[in-house]
């Protein structure tokens, strides 16, 4: 199989996990947001989860990555040296993760009251059970895409995915409440990170036979490797979840729920592009270890135009249809969130290109710089936000998150262009030709949509912008449907 099917093959598996993993985690916020929850309640869940994104950095620093990016060099060079890269950051998570449970477990309580939020304290106090599961989940997704085998990462998204929807609803139904749907969380993480583990060790760990020793230094490289990791992964949860911490201290857990729930419908929209990225990513690393920097430009560059293709529509039709879309699948409660997920929107298709972008960036070697950046936007995200959100309300989260971002996106093309020194002027006119078609596009939804008055009809104006895209996509030539068929079948 060439790189270009082994792509396109990881790609379809990625994308099938995620749209399992996206679909039960829509239907979810749906049964949550809709039928079993109060926005209260919704947002107390959501904002401990976002305390605790937080809190796990100290249960991983970036040690995931930094071994998959060392998986994906040595499983070419030196097989010999995958059992010991496996066994060194196993060793050091459960180290860190004991280590932080510990903490969390006897200041929990402080730490809710604190942030203004007393009702949060069992959700933290089951926090503990929370880092590990999600902890081990994840490093095995992570160091499944160092093994460039991406099927198994996204049978282990898939699983804790599908395993949240039903223990959530389970245990909510039972009358646990939110805390109940917390707890289901835990059970699809842990459910994930069981089989996730049992995949790694029997399936790749035993099959590399041990070289006689250690490299030397390459235990060093490895958690030096991980401080920019760290700082890159530490200013990214930062830079989604400290917005979410800081509206539930500024306002209230309702107002948590409207700003919660605006960024998981972004979240589900991105399915796509975080598909394509977590595959494309580990081929930057071959190649550049191979001299083949042409291959790896003409991979990103045709990534990044189908991105902008997708996406660009996706966040105008997004921003037309918000209002209508909030009301009716969620109900009027929470039509004071429309105007969050208006300006998010935009956010769609800056994280579409960070999604695209950011792993790449890791395995071309460049974490360092990536670290900077997200460091700064990060800290500057939380600055507008403390500005913004006591001025002009949960809006203002969802400003700041845009603003900064929109740097940060730029430094990381910057970065990659001095990689891979890509054809701007082509990007550029292809990018324009993307946006004029959206223009017809929006016109066509706008002009339908103050029709709209069931879910039918929202259904029928967005397969209406859908199928104008799509039409002028393909006269134009930015979309070859023999292409597609390929990529489908």
């Amino acid at each position: 199989m060439n790189r270009e099917d082994h792509i396109v093959h990881g790609f379809k598996a990625t994308l099938v996990a995620r749209a399992i993993y996206m679909l039960s985690s829509a239907l979810l916020m749906f049964v949550l947001a809709r039928y079993l929850l109060e926005p209260n309640e919704y947002g107390t869940l959501y904002w401990a989860i976002g305390v605790l994104a937080i809190i796990q950095l100290f249960a991983d620093l970036g040690l995931s990555r930094s071994v998959a990016r060392y998986l994906s060099e040595y499983r070419e060079t030196d097989p010999g040296q995958v059992p010991y890269l496996l066994k060194t950051t196993v060793a050091a998570k459960l180290v860190l993760i004991s280590f932080i449970a510990y903490v969390l477990l006897l200041y929990h309580e402080w730490i809710a009251t604190v942030l203004g939020e007393p009702e949060a304290v069992p959700f933290l106090a089951a926090g503990v059970l929370y880092l590990v599961a999600f902890s081990f989940s994840t490093f095995s997704q992570v160091a499944f895409q160092g093994f460039n085998h991406l099927g198994y990462s996204a049978i282990v998204q898939a699983i804790s995915g599908a395993g949240r929807l039903l223990f959530a609803v389970v245990f909510v139904l039972a009358g646990l409440g939110a805390l109940g749907a917390f707890f289901g969380y835990i059970v699809g993480y842990a459910l994930a990170g069981v089989i996730g583990i049992g995949i790694l060790y029997y399936g790749f760990y035993r099959r590399y036979d041990a070289a006689d020793e250690y490299e030397d230094g390459l235990s060093r490289r490895l958690l030096e490797y991980s401080v920019p990791l760290t700082a890159t992964q530490s200013a990214n949860v930062i830079d989604k979840q400290i917005d979410i911490v800081l509206v539930g201290l500024f306002l209230n857990p309702a107002a948590v729920a409207f700003y919660t729930l605006s960024k998981q419908i972004s979240d589900f929209v991105l399915a796509p592009a975080a598909s394509l990225g977590f595959t494309i990513s580990p081929n930057f690393g071959e190649q550049k270890a191979a001299g083949e920097l042409e291959k790896a430009r003409r991979i990103y560059e045709t990534s990044l135009t189908n991105v902008l293709l997708l996406y660009i529509p996706a966040a105008v039709g997004l921003a037309i249809v918000a209002g209508p879309f909030l009301t009716m699948v969620f109900g009027s409660d929470y039509a004071a969130a429309v105007p969050v997920l208006q300006v998010l929107a935009g956010f769609v298709v800056l994280q579409a290109i960070t999604n695209l972008t950011s792993d790449s960036l890791d395995y071309l070697g460049r974490a360092r710089a990536r670290a900077i950046a997200k460091g700064a936007t990060a800290i500057s995200n939380l600055g507008l936000n403390i500005l913004l959100i006591p001025w002009i309300g949960v809006v203002g989260a969802a400003i700041a998150t845009v603003a900064t971002h929109t740097v940060y996106v730029a430094v990381n093309l910057y970065v990659v262009h001095t990689e891979l020194d890509l054809n701007v002027v082509r990007l550029a006119r292809t990018t324009g030709l993307i946006c004029a078609i959206t223009g017809v596009m929006a016109v066509t939804v706008l002009l339908v949509t103050p029709l709209v008055s069931s879910l039918f009809m929202l259904g029928g104006a967005i397969a209406l912008g859908a199928i104008t895209w799509a039409l002028l996509a393909v006269v134009s030539g930015l979309v070859d449907p023999g292409q597609v068929r390929s990529v489908i079948s």
